[in-house]
């Protein structure tokens, strides 16, 4: 019998930006409000063109306090999310250790689809809530929230939560719109050439979040932190379908987050990734946060009850040098939450 993993004791008890920037140089003349942070909630129309500014794209926005060292990591058991959030966050040297005063944080949700937060196919509203509230007590000068969801994109942020979520800690919702998509290439990748990318969304933003829910994919067989990163495509990005595993692996080397929270309060087991039915969830109870999302990928298969030959983008993004798909190695801390 293989001895418990962390998750199971617990609940029992670069891109080069060189470049990078040189094959953005010819988008120079798709520009954006500066920062791109001016945009309305909601706003319906074009960001106003002040000047002229290149977009820097998609990158690094790993904190330098973390930079140089091993990925870190907190594995929270409880039920309350803003409280595990709370007490992971802090397990790993609060907020500050990743926000600093003055930094534009974007949070990168998942609002795919427009269903009610309860089904468990989106990110939670309240998970949302307490990490942009810690990024604001951290110093963050704005927040926003962003995703490209596949329903229409006002009423997924609505019928979610995520709006209501977003308008009380204070946080912005930047809506997909055409002007915030250009087209990039990702220096050796095959799939991603000359593509439409939410590039936009990341004008003048210092520092990326990743807040994504645990569940089950068709396609991709789980979708978690990584799969996450697809809502950056724009154009008819459903073509990726014929090499899900291929598409993941390069969105996982397009952008560095300073951090993930994966939240596995509760899980889609079955049916993913729109599920629609409370019988295909199930209490997981578990809250990682992480600065490697492979890792935190990795900790979400287990909540799934699946191994990483069942989902190869795991691996193969961990090959690519994305994280690691050994959790293990970043030694995470084990909180219990329970209030």
């Amino acid at each position: 019998m293989k001895p418990p993993t962390d998750v199971e004791r617990i609940q029992t008890d670069e891109l080069n930006r060189r470049d990078f920037l040189k094959r953005l140089g010819y988008a120079s003349a798709l520009t954006l409000a500066a920062g791109g942070l001016g945009l309305a909630l909601y706003a319906k129309g074009p960001a106003p063109v002040e000047g002229r500014k290149a977009l820097t794209g998609l990158g690094d926005f790993t904190s330098p306090a973390v930079a140089a060292g091993p990925g870190k990591m907190a594995i929270v058991r409880g039920a309350n999310r803003a409280l595990m959030v709370e007490q992971g966050v802090k397990a790993l040297g609060g907020m500050e250790a990743f926000i600093q005063k003055g930094d534009r944080v974007l949070i990168k949700v998942n609002a795919a689809f427009a269903t009610p937060a309860s089904l468990g196919a989106t990110t939670h509203p309240e998970t949302l809530a307490a990490v942009a509230g810690l990024c604001f007590k951290a110093g963050a000068a704005q927040v926003l929230v962003t995703d490209n969801p596949i329903n229409n994109p006002d009423s997924c942020f609505e019928i979610t939560g995520l709006a209501g979520a977003s308008r009380a800690a204070g946080a912005r919702i930047i809506a997909p719109r055409p002007n915030l998509f250009v087209p990039l290439s990702l220096p050796g990748g095959k799939l991603i050439q000359n593509w439409p990318v939410m590039a936009g969304a990341l004008t003048g933003v210092t520092r990326v979040m990743v807040v994504s829910p645990v569940k089950d994919h068709q396609r991709a067989g789980a979708s978690m932190t990584l799969k996450n990163l697809y809502g950056f495509l724009g154009g008819r990005r459903n073509i990726f379908h014929q090499d899900i595993n291929g598409i993941i692996t390069e969105l996982s080397q397009l952008l560095k987050p300073t951090l993930c929270v994966l939240d596995g309060t509760v899980s889609m087991m079955t049916n993913g990734p729109t599920g629609g039915s409370l019988s295909d969830l199930k209490d997981t109870g578990t809250m990682v946060i992480s600065t490697d999302p492979v890792a935190a990928d990795a900790v979400g298969l287990e909540l799934l009850g699946r191994s990483l030959t069942e989902v190869p983008y795991i691996e193969m993004a961990a090959k690519a040098g994305a994280g690691t798909a050994d959790y293990h190695r970043l030694n995470p801390v084990l909180i219990n939450a329970r209030t």
